[in-house]
């Protein structure tokens, strides 16, 4: 069974930061792209960063370059790792943050992690 278990959400005061992990088990994510996902409140989901399979590639949405940094690890046997570093946390960065992977036609999601960047 495929899994996308992400963590490290929670509370941060603007101009912090927070790492998310996003651990993929069940199937070799080697050999594709993997993405981080944000929906903030009252709005539709949107892409704001991807990074290419071998890892020495990523793009960013205009509202995050620069400050968030994309990475994956794929050297365990077991499974992949896809990182999200955030820094220089903004208010409008408050969102449900998720990573995602497609195969084919199948999309793969984890659950959302909840980012709430409040003084």
């Amino acid at each position: 069974q495929v899994q996308f278990v992400e963590s490290g959400g929670g509370l941060v005061q603007p101009g912090g930061s927070l790492n998310l992990p996003c651990v993929v088990s069940g199937f070799t994510f080697t050999g594709f792209s993997m993405k981080w996902v944000r929906q903030a409140p009252g709005k539709g989901p949107g892409g704001i960063s991807l990074i290419n399979p071998t890892g020495d590639s990523a793009k960013y949405a205009d509202s995050v370059k620069g400050r968030f940094t994309i990475s994956r690890d794929d050297e365990r046997r077991t499974h992949n790792t896809v990182y999200l570093q955030m820094n220089g946390l903004k208010p409008d960065d408050t969102a449900i943050y998720s990573c995602h992977s497609a195969v084919g036609p199948t999309d793969y999601w984890s659950q959302g992690t909840q980012v709430t960047v409040s003084s």
